[in-house]
C-alpha cells in the first residue's frame, strides 16, 4: 500500500498558516502576554506571607477554620522553599488558560445542549482533542508563537477544553424536562429559561467542568515548562533534565498544594454558587446543630475585613519579607537596566558560559533572563526573537540541521572554544572495543543498548542518521534517548558496578577526567571533523546591544578556564550555578577583564 504522506501535508498547511496568518497570532500573542503578565503582576505583588493569609482567609470563609489553617501552611512552604515566584507565575498560566477555555467551552456547550446537530458535529472534534497526546500541541504551537508562556497557555486551552464543553452541555441536559416545559408554558422565552432555569440548576455540573479544566490545567504545566513557560513546570523541567531529585520533588509537591486548594476551592464555591447546593448546606448545618470551632465560617463582610486588615498592617511595618536583592555590589551601569534573555541546552560548557555572561552582565547594570530549553525550541526561539543569545551553537556539524532552517534569521558572532569532537565511550575495563568497528557482534555485553542525550540534539541525529548506518549498527542497538545529566548519572550507576556501557560524549567534557574513559575510534570519518562553539544570536541583537555583541565577538576560553570552571559547577550542586561562577571570577579575576572591558 502507498504511503500517505499525512506528515508532510500537515507541515504544508502549518507553512502556510504561519506565512499568510502571522499577524492573527502576533495579535493572540500579544493578548495572551498581556493578561498572563497582568495576573502575574498582581499575584507577585504582595509579599508572599501576606498574599498567602489573604488566600488563607478565602479558605477559611468557603470550607471553615481547618481548611484556612492547612492552605496558610501549605503555602507557606512554597515560600520557605523558595518557589514562591515559580508558583505564582503556574497560578497565572492556569488562570489565563482556565478563563480563556471557559469563554469558550461554556457557550460552546449550551450551543451543543440546544441543538443535537452541533453535539453531533463538536463530540468527534472533543474526542480528537481529549486523546492526542498534550505534548504534540507544542509543536505548532512554538511555530506559530515562539517559546515562552504563549505556547503553552494556549497547548493548555486546547488540552482542557473538552470537559469544559462536555459538563456545560452534560449539565443542561440533565436539567429536568418538566421544569422547562412548565417555564415555557408560563411564556418565558427561551433566553429566560436558560438563564433563569436551566443555568441555575446546571452550575453543579458546570462547576464541576470547571474544576476539571482547572486540573488539567495544572497538568499542563510541567509540559509546558519545556518550551520556557517558566514556573513550576520549568523548575520540574530542569530537575528532570538535570537528575535533581530534591529539586523535582519540591517542585511537584508545590504542585500538588496548588491543585489541592484549587480543587477544594472550586468544589465549594460550585456548591455556594448553585441554589441546590445552598438548601443542601442549609439542611446539613441544621441537622448538625451547634457547629464546631474548626467548622466556623466567617460572614463575607468579616472575611473580606480580615484580608484588608491584614493587607494594610502588612503594608505598614513590613512584618512580611524583606526587600528583594538587587544588582551585585560594585556593578557598573552601562545596562541601564535593558533586559536580556540567556537561552542554553543543558550541556556543561553551555551552562558554565551561560552563567558566566549572566553574571558579567549583571555586573555591568543589565538585567539577564535565562531559560533552559531542548535544542529545537532554543534554535526556535532565537529565530523568533524571545531569545537574544545563546552560547552553545556547535557549527559548522552537529547543529547543521538547525542553522540551515534557521540561519537566515540568526546572527554567528562567533566560536569562542574549539576545535571540539563527537564520539562514543566505554569505560576503560571494557576489553577489545577501542572503535566504533569493534562494537560489531558486541550487542549482547552492552544489553543492545547506546546510552543518549536529549533526543533533539544534533549529535543524536548524527548517531541514528550516521554513524550507526556507517558501522552497521542499527540493527544491532537500540539509542536511548534521555537527556545528558541522565546519562551521565547511567555511566556513573555502570562505572561503580564495572558494568560493560557505551554512552555518547564530546570533547571537552569534565566526565574524561572523572573517569577513565575511552574514546572509540572513528576510522571511517563518521562523525566528521570536529566542531566550534559559538555564539548564536537573533536578528539584529548585535545593532540593538552593541556592547554586548562587541563583547560576544572577541568571547574566547582555554580548555583549562572551561573545564575548571564546568567541574566547579558541578560541585556545587543544580541551583548554585552563579555561585560557583562567581567563586571562579574571584580566582581568575582576568577572565572578566577580558570578556567585557568597562
Amino acid at each position: 500500500m502507498p504511503r500517505l504522506d499525512i506528515g508532510d501535508w500537515v507541515d504544508s498547511g502549518v507553512d502556510w498558516l504561519r506565512l499568510h496568518l502571522e499577524w492573527l497570532f502576533d495579535a493572540v500573542s500579544a493578548v495572551v502576554t498581556g493578561m498572563y503578565d497582568g495576573i502575574d503582576a498582581a499575584l507577585s505583588a504582595p509579599e508572599p506571607l501576606l498574599f498567602a493569609g489573604v488566600l488563607a482567609i478565602a479558605a477559611w470563609w468557603l470550607r471553615g477554620l481547618l481548611a484556612g489553617v492547612l492552605a496558610f501552611a501549605g503555602l507557606a512552604l512554597i515560600d520557605s522553599i523558595q518557589l514562591w515566584d515559580d508558583a505564582m507565575s503556574t497560578l497565572s498560566l492556569v488562570l489565563v488558560a482556565t478563563l480563556v477555555t471557559l469563554a469558550i467551552a461554556v457557550p460552546l456547550g449550551v450551543w451543543a445542549s440546544r441543538s443535537t446537530t452541533v453535539s453531533a458535529v463538536v463530540r468527534p472534534v472533543l474526542d480528537f482533542m481529549q486523546t492526542m497526546p498534550a505534548m504534540v500541541y507544542l509543536i505548532p504551537g512554538i511555530i506559530f508563537f515562539g517559546v515562552g508562556v504563549v505556547p503553552g497557555i494556549i497547548a493548555t486551552i486546547v488540552f482542557a477544553l473538552p470537559p469544559g464543553v462536555r459538563m456545560t452541555e452534560l449539565g443542561i441536559r440533565q436539567v429536568d424536562k418538566e421544569l422547562v416545559e412548565a417555564a415555557e408554558a408560563f411564556g418565558t422565552t427561551p433566553r429566560d429559561t436558560l438563564f433563569r432555569v436551566q443555568l441555575p440548576l446546571a452550575l453543579p455540573t458546570i462547576m464541576a467542568g470547571v474544576n476539571q479544566v482547572i486540573m488539567l490545567g495544572l497538568s499542563m504545566v510541567v509540559i509546558a515548562g519545556m518550551v520556557g513557560g517558566g514556573g513550576l513546570g520549568g523548575a520540574v523541567y530542569r530537575a528532570i533534565g538535570n537528575v535533581d531529585i530534591g529539586l523535582g520533588f519540591e517542585a511537584g509537591v508545590s504542585i500538588v498544594i496548588l491543585a489541592m486548594y484549587l480543587d477544594r476551592m472550586t468544589g465549594e464555591l460550585g456548591r455556594q454558587v448553585s441554589p441546590l447546593g445552598r438548601r443542601a448546606a442549609a439542611r446539613a448545618v441544621a441537622a448538625a446543630g451547634r457547629p464546631r470551632l474548626r467548622d466556623y465560617r466567617p460572614r463575607p463582610v468579616v472575611a473580606l475585613t480580615g484580608a484588608v486588615v491584614l493587607a494594610l498592617v502588612a503594608g505598614g511595618i513590613g512584618i512580611f519579607g524583606t526587600e528583594k536583592s538587587g544588582r551585585p555590589a560594585g556593578a557598573a551601569d552601562i545596562g541601564k537596566g535593558r533586559q536580556v534573555t540567556i537561552g542554553y541546552i543543558p550541556w556543561d560548557e553551555g551552562i558554565a558560559s551561560t552563567f558566566l555572561w549572566k553574571e558579567v552582565l549583571e555586573r555591568r547594570g543589565f538585567e539577564v533572563e535565562t531559560k533552559q530549553l531542548e535544542a529545537g525550541a532554543l534554535y526556535t526561539g532565537l529565530a523568533g526573537g524571545q531569545i537574544d543569545f545563546q552560547t552553545d551553537g556547535w557549527l559548522p556539524v552537529t547543529h547543521a540541521q538547525y542553522w540551515k532552517k534557521y540561519g537566515d534569521r540568526l546572527e554567528d558572532l562567533g566560536s569562542w572554544y574549539g576545535p571540539t569532537s563527537l564520539e562514543l565511550a566505554v569505560p576503560s575495563y571494557v576489553d577489545g572495543i577501542d572503535s566504533l568497528a569493534d562494537l560489531k557482534g558486541q550487542s549482547g555485553r552492552f544489553k543492545g543498548r547506546i546510552i543518549g542525550i536529549e533526543p533533539s540534539a544534533g549529535m543524536m541525529g548524527l548517531l541514528n542518521d550516521k554513524v550507526l548506518d556507517a558501522y552497521g549498527l542499527g540493527d544491532e542497538y537500540e539509542v536511548v534517548d534521555g537527556s545528558t545529566p541522565g546519562m551521565l548519572a547511567e555511566l556513573k550507576r555502570a562505572y561503580q558496578k564495572k558494568e560493560p556501557i557505551v554512552t555518547t560524549l564530546w570533547s571537552p567534557h569534565w566526565a574524561y577526567s572523572t573517569y577513565e574513559l575511552k574514546k572509540l575510534k572513528d576510522p571511517e570519518g563518521a562523525w566528521g571533523k570536529g566542531d566550534g562553539v559559538h555564539t548564536i544570536a537573533r536578528k539584529g541583537f548585535a545593532a540593538d546591544q552593541p556592547e554586548i555583541g562587541r563583547w560576544l565577538k572577541d568571547f574566547t576560553m582555554t580548555e583549562k578556564q572551561l573545564t575548571s570552571l564546568e567541574a566547579l559547577i558541578q560541585r556545587a550542586g543544580t541551583g548554585e550555578e552563579q555561585h560557583a561562577v562567581r567563586a571562579w571570577l574571584k580566582e581568575n579575576p582576568e577572565v572578566e577583564a577580558e570578556m567585557a572591558p568597562r
